[in-house]
């Protein structure tokens, strides 16, 4: 079932019907399917459509963990941070300060 969602979204997007809340739904199922590299591409797009998508950011920066750039995914969880702060989405926030913690206290 899982792979028929994601086919339906792939559709939609073939389709012309791009927008940041489909490219976070794609993001999503890739990184939940072990596609680290498909996950961050639709991710990366997301943010493209809509900088000030803070879920977006949030998904970039563990799409990127996955595919192990430490580097760009606490980039990317810093700039999530101050995209939800600036929203009033403290929860959005408080999520991806706990991902960026996480992600500086793991071994290299």
């Amino acid at each position: 079932m899982s792979q028929d969602l994601t086919a339906n979204l792939e559709a939609l997007l073939a389709k012309g019907n791009d927008a940041p809340p489909l490219r976070f739904a794609l993001a999503t199922r890739y990184l939940a399917a072990g596609d680290a590299a498909a996950a961050v591409r639709h991710a990366q797009a997301c943010v493209a459509l809509d900088a000030e998508y803070s879920a977006g950011w949030k998904v970039l920066g563990q799409s990127l963990t996955a595919a192990g750039d430490r580097t760009e995914a606490a980039a990317s969880y810093r700039r999530g941070i101050a995209v939800a702060e600036g929203r009033g989405d403290k929860q959005a926030a408080k999520e991806m300060q706990v991902f960026l913690r996480r992600l500086e206290k793991a071994p290299p």
